[in-house]
């Protein structure tokens, strides 16, 4: 599913130019729940957003699901992340303006899907949120919120469902209900997921955890 070769991204911060990931070399086989690990600053979130297409990296190739993610242009990374991933924020991203059913409608309608709002609804029901589907997100607690972002991320059945620090914001008893939740959407549709956390408790969910230290891979358990 992810196949990551020679992988180094630079950044330039304060007048000079710092290393985030040096020479990653990974392989994720289909269906896997993957963890990555690390302190803070090690480069995971990084690494997961270079997977997800969100930035070009300085050197490597990375492939998800036979495509060649860094060799596409703005257009074709857009398509790739609209067809193939799911993505989790740490800080749910809902749009602000749109009910919870509304915002997991909206990559089905950028799909140009006709049935968006009866799929919405039915994916609310699947994440316990039946009856806040009509709720706006400033009306809904946080772990609501990751539920429906969640919600909203597996709308297209993606092969891929990446997931940055999803319970960062949440208590310790709402975060495990949220990896629960995302283990056995992930266990029921087949998918590959891949976690980021700095919570050995939460990476012991996964089937492989790797650790992350100074951009570099130090751990493959």
């Amino acid at each position: 599913m992810i196949s990551v070769r020679a992988l180094s991204m630079r950044l330039a911060r304060g007048g000079r130019e710092v290393t985030v990931l040096a020479d990653v070399y990974l392989e994720v086989p289909p269906g896997q729940f993957l963890a990555i690990a690390g302190p803070s600053g090690s480069g995971k979130s990084t690494l997961l957003g270079l997977i997800a297409g969100l930035d070009q990296p300085s050197a490597g190739r990375i492939e998800v699901a036979g495509v060649d993610v860094t060799a596409l242009d703005e257009d074709g990374l857009a398509r790739f992340r609209r067809d193939h991933v799911g993505y989790v924020f740490q800080s749910f991203h809902l749009l602000p303006t749109l009910t919870a059913q509304e915002n997991v409608a909206v990559p089905l309608e950028l799909a140009g899907e006709a049935d968006a709002a009866p799929r919405a609804a039915a994916l609310l029901a699947e994440v316990g949120l039946a009856d806040r589907a009509h709720h706006y997100p400033v009306q809904l607690s946080g772990g609501e919120q990751q539920r429906v972002a969640v919600a909203r991320a597996m709308a297209r059945r993606p092969a891929l469902l990446l997931a940055d620090e999803p319970t960062g914001n949440l208590d310790s008893a709402t975060g495990k209900q949220i990896i629960e939740l995302l283990v056995g959407l992930n266990r029921r549709l087949g998918s590959t997921l891949v976690l980021v956390t700095h919570d050995a408790a939460l990476a012991a969910h996964a089937d492989r955890v790797i650790t992350l230290r100074d951009g570099r891979i130090v751990s493959d358990e």
